[in-house]
């Protein structure tokens, strides 16, 4: 007998795979082992695979598998993050930082994960309070103008003491996970993914101090949304939260091992990102 009973799936919303989703029905029936997914989502597939609500599926499966890219593997760690489901992630089509294998690699790395030859690598999230209602983001967590509005006016709190304040196109408080994604395209470092902290970068700074932070998880952070502040929003790993109004404390803690990445040891974390920023170096170094 192997470790999993049963396997979740998660699919990308706009890409139908039938090939891949077949592919794991079959493998998962040679083992006894039972399929689930979101009702919604596995409608249109005729496996036989069980539909569940979204509070169930990460319940009832010992493996959730991603199918997609990075935005398809972070609703699989939110789904996953009240039972800390381990989760592997699975490319299809374009690389991203978080999937494992790509679909040719998929059939054997299942293999491996039942049989136990795998590790579980703990991402760190970032849990965000404001007004009694909480929710946790796994990439980064981002105070963003609306146009035509004024610029985003905040001010960062670090030990309950006012720090700095930034005005800006946006102020994004990233976890390492996704110190390569909004963080990166403002100019923020890279910040290997084992490092327990939070990145704060502005974008587009309009303010004499425009470097980014990296403060401990230990450390308290809160964002106060400044009375000069134009109308912002709350964007949440992309997807939009709330709009806060001018005087709003957001308080942001580290949630340390909030989800559980399944790695095989087929690539390291610099290996993805060398390949998904294509960093070959600069003309004429050698």
């Amino acid at each position: 007998m192997g470790l999993i009973k049963a396997v979740g799936l998660v699919l990308h919303p706009r890409r139908y795979c039938p090939g891949v989703v077949g592919a794991i029905a079959d493998w998962a029936a040679t083992r006894g082992i039972e399929v689930v997914g979101l009702t919604e989502e596995i409608a249109a597939y005729r496996n036989p695979i069980t539909g569940l609500g979204t509070a169930e599926v990460a319940r009832r499966a010992d493996l959730l598998v991603s199918l997609g890219g990075d935005g398809t593997m972070l609703r699989a760690l939110r789904l996953a993050h009240d039972h800390r489901t381990p989760v592997l992630g699975v490319n299809l089509g374009r690389l991203g930082f978080l999937p494992e294998v790509d679909t040719p690699e998929l059939d054997t790395a299942l293999c491996a994960i039942d049989e136990d030859h795998f590790t579980v690598e703990t991402r760190s999230g970032l849990c965000i309070t404001s007004a009694g209602e909480s929710v946790v983001a796994f990439n980064d967590i981002a105070l963003i103008r609306e146009p035509g509005r004024g610029m985003a006016a905040v001010e960062v709190h670090i030990e309950g003491h006012p720090f700095v304040r930034y005005a800006a196109d946006a102020v994004v408080v990233a976890t390492p996970t996704g110190s390569t994604a909004y963080s990166f395209s403002a100019g923020g470092p890279i910040v290997s993914p084992v490092v327990e902290g939070l990145l704060v970068t502005p974008v587009a700074p309009h303010s004499a101090f425009n470097r980014a932070l990296f403060l401990s998880q230990q450390e308290k952070l809160a964002l106060r949304i400044l009375p000069t502040s134009g109308q912002v929003g709350v964007e949440v790993d992309g997807r939009l939260v709330a709009h806060p109004a001018p005087g709003t404390l957001i308080d942001i803690a580290v949630q340390a091992a909030a989800a559980r990445v399944v790695r095989l040891g087929r690539t390291t974390f610099y290996q993805r990102a060398q390949r998904k920023l294509q960093l070959t170096g600069s003309p004429g170094i050698s």
